[in-house]
């Protein structure tokens, strides 16, 4: 007995307690034996996770008994994941084999369940890493434009919104670290998004409807842009970039930095970006008032912002708090006032937005471990969101909104294989906008809502399974029907719609209740390809904007009366009510296949998609024109001969039909030469015909790239075609082919990673309308470009 005691007490002292507990140990290794370093290796459905060494090893401790799938991920590899039983009190030993990919296979981290480019049911992209400091521009929209799938609002430079799959507006989702970033920019194509790229970490976009993780407003998507401001670790490291652009002598500086001790982590970001008016490959519209024959005028922008983190980590997990300061004054181009006659260019006043934005956020994660719950994920976030258009050097309109959300994630343990969990969020918004051009009232809008996600790996077969409720009221206690004097250009006459002059005031007071459903599989057919099917049902409730809307909307170009009214004709005389149409939920149906190559020098992902909208919201011509009060431009939106006047668009609601596809394939010719290819499309039409406006035209093209490890260069060549299937009241937009290349140097200065790199835009000085824009007549892109920059990793 005593020499059993002592055979135990040695290997006590070779062994740790933590490995003779319940433990998973061994190595990831690729198809060739070599370790993989920085790989990482999750218990799924649980928070342990280890991160491999130099020797690709690894060690998850503490782990509770039973069958456990572990989830392994590396850069340039596909994704494995590999089932293996935990025995109390034994180390498992395991091998981990990952096989190169050439689509870089990247996680999103906002969502509950598992998401990934190669493996999810439904399509996502995320860009990451050297890729989006590539792309990165000084709007969201701009950013994302060469995302397969995606398309911009472009809007001269200065705002713009992504389009995905032919949607946007309200019907794109656009969060920061899951949460709603809390501006006005859904509401018109004139206001930034309050968000920054050049301080990001990644940037996820999730295509078709992303209801059952975001609620009613991603019925067409979402993208959601992810930083470390709430640090999860206290690893000190950082990036920071410095850089200027020929086409609006742009310069920008940006940084961010992660340190922390013992269990507190620290985290700063800032940035700072001041440019011109844009130049252009051609004088813009004659009616557009110019600073040179080249530039687009009123594009300029200053902006600033920072933020501050910090976190306490625990053997559990972390809870941490961030504050952010976002600043950016901007021109708006196409919105000018002029002198009393409305057409006296040598008063004009260029008008201008100053946006501020101060933001909290609350993040937190708790592996609890317990019986029935794995963990919980906790986000909160507080907005205070300031946008005023500055006249004169006075203020002519103001937005405002106040946001506030939270959302708790209970993932629970895996249950007869299943893993997943309840999300709760709330979220409330109050909007107010006054002043000359606020064509919205004043309104509050709360969302409550609960959802069930769960997947399952049954053998070659990922399920995936969800559902979502949601309780929206809107409020209004002061919505303005006022007299309107409006006429026809046909006619030639002028009819009040209010005879008695009297602005009538009424409250709104509307609730919904969306339920959104979801159900996908994917099966690995073959070792290195699957097929995805993803079927969705989702529902929203319309906003403010769309349903309360009456008065000017410089940013479109239109008289906007939102659906809540109507127009009525008598006697050639027209007449503004409140409508007889029941106001409904606007419903999507989706389906989406899936076919991809995972594995191999070749790699590829191609998407089909059918989307039937019922009860879909946007905006009819009426015919009819209404004076605005002040000289706007937006090249062919109206005669040019009524300058003062904007045409009254009326929000009605149809059923609409967009399908198309997306496909993307990369192939690696050899270990530092890849090229790659795409290409994507929608069709978006009334179901009873006609065409949607501003829908994104066919597009395809190529990125070469060569890697080495001092070296690295890039070709873009994108082919835009004309698109002619036009709304009645939209004009054709002739195609164009964009050529953008890059080069960077990677050296090390003072044991720091660094990049000199040389980026060069429309190198062949192409004309370019955008077709999506409400500016594409006045506001091209911009002509041939360069840039030169520098960062540095730490």
């Amino acid at each position: 007995m005593y020499q059993v005691t002592r055979i135990a007490a040695a290997l006590s002292l070779l062994f740790p307690t933590s490995v003779l507990a319940q433990s998973i140990e061994g190595v990831v290794q690729d198809s060739t034996g070599k370790p993989i370093a920085h790989a990482s290796v999750k218990v799924k459905g649980t928070g342990s996770e280890a991160v491999t060494d130099k020797d690709g090893r690894f060690v998850l401790r503490d782990l509770t008994v039973g069958e456990r799938e572990l989830h392994i991920s590396a850069t340039g590899y596909a994704h494995l994941f590999h089932d293996v039983t935990v025995v109390d009190k034994t180390a498992q030993q395991v091998t981990l084999t990952l096989s190169y990919s050439p689509i870089e296979v990247i996680d999103v981290v906002a969502s509950p369940v598992h998401m990934s480019t190669m493996e999810s049911a439904s399509p996502v992209t995320v860009l990451a890493g050297d890729t989006l400091r590539r792309q990165q521009a000084s709007t969201l929209g701009d950013t994302l434009e060469k995302v397969t799938g995606v398309h911009t609002n472009f809007h001269g430079g200065v705002a713009s919104t992504p389009i995905i799959r032919g949607l946007g507006g309200p019907r794109v989702m656009i969060a920061q670290n899951g949460l709603d970033v809390g501006d006005v920019s859904r509401v018109g194509p004139d206001h930034s998004v309050a968000t920054e790229a050049s301080t990001s970490q990644q940037i996820e976009v999730l295509r078709g409807p992303a209801t059952l993780f975001y609620g009613s407003g991603a019925i067409g998507g979402v993208v959601n842009v992810v930083d470390s401001r709430v640090p999860t670790d206290t690893v000190t490291r950082g990036e920071w970039l410095l850089e200027g652009n020929s086409a609006d002598e742009r310069k920008l500086g940006s940084f961010n930095f992660t340190t922390g001790t013992d269990n507190v982590g620290l985290y700063l970001d800032g940035y700072w970006r001041e440019t011109d008016d844009y130049e252009v490959p051609v004088a813009p519209d004659v009616h557009e008032p110019l600073s040179s024959e080249r530039t687009v005028a009123n594009t300029a922008e200053e902006s600033n912002g920072f933020t501050i983190g910090t976190s306490y980590l625990f053997d559990r997990g972390y809870v941490g708090i961030a504050v952010e300061q976002f600043n950016r004054e901007y021109g708006i181009p196409g919105h000018t006032h002029g002198g009393d006659d409305g057409h006296d260019h040598a008063e004009e006043e260029q008008v201008y937005a100053d946006l501020d934005q101060t933001r909290v956020q609350i993040l937190s994660e708790i592996n609890v471990d317990s019986k029935w719950i794995s963990t919980i994920n906790t986000r909160a976030a507080l907005t205070d969101y300031e946008h005023a258009e500055i006249e004169a050097g006075l203020v002519g309109t103001t937005f405002e909104n106040e946001t506030q959300e939270l959302r708790l994630d209970v993932m629970h343990q895996p249950f007869a294989g299943w893993s997943g969990g309840l999300s709760f969020q709330y979220k409330a918004s109050d909007v107010t906008a006054q002043g000359s051009e606020a064509f919205t009232p004043p309104s509050e809008a709360r969302t409550y809502a609960m959802a069930l996600m769960e997947e399952k790996h049954l053998g070659d077969f990922l399920v995936q399974l969800g559902g979502r409720v949601e309780r929206v009221t809107l409020d209004a206690d002061a919505v303005l029907l006022p007299p309107l004097e409006v006429h026809s250009h046909d006619a030639g006459a002028d009819h009040s719609a209010h005879g008695d002059g009297v602005i009538r005031v009424f409250d709104v007071s509307q609730e919904f209740t969306p339920v959104s459903l979801s159900a996908g599989i994917v099966w690995d057919f073959t070792p290195g390809y699957n097929i995805g099917v993803s079927v969705s049902r989702s529902e929203r409730a319309p906003s403010a904007s769309e349903l309360l809307s009456f008065g000017p909307h410089i940013g479109t170009g239109t008289y906007e009366v939102g659906a809540l009214f109507d127009v009525h004709e008598h006697d050639g005389h027209f007449d503004f009510g409140l409508t007889e149409r029941t106001i409904d939920l606007e419903t999507a149906n989706n389906i989406d296949l899936t076919f991809r190559k995972t594995q191999g020098d070749v790699g590829f992902v191609f998407n089909a998609f059918y989307n039937q909208v019922d009860n879909y919201y946007y905006q009819v011509n009426t015919g009819l024109y209404a004076e605005a009060g002040h000289d706007h431009d937006h090249g062919d939106a109206h005669d040019h001969d009524h300058a003062s006047e904007l045409p009254v668009y009326l929000f009605r609601t149809d059923d609409v039909v967009l399908h198309g596809f997306e496909a993307q394939v990369a192939w690696q010719a050899t270990r530092d030469v890849k090229a790659t290819f795409f290409s994507d499309y929608v069709r978006a039409r009334l179901q009873d015909g006609g065409d949607l406006p501003r829908t994104p035209p066919l597009r395809f093209g190529t990125q070469l790239s060569y890697e080495a490890q001092a070296i690295s260069a890039h070709l873009d060549v994108i082919r835009y075609q004309e698109q002619d299937k036009v709304a009645a009241t939209e004009t054709s937009t002739d195609g164009y082919t964009m050529v953008d290349a890059s080069v960077a140097y990677n050296f090390t200065f003072l044991d720091q990673s660094m990049a000199v790199y040389l980026k060069g835009q429309n190198l062949t000085d192409t004309e370019a309308r955008v077709h999506t824009s409400f500016l594409k007549d006045i506001a091209p892109r911009a002509g041939r470009s360069f840039a030169i920059g520098l960062r540095g990793y730490f």
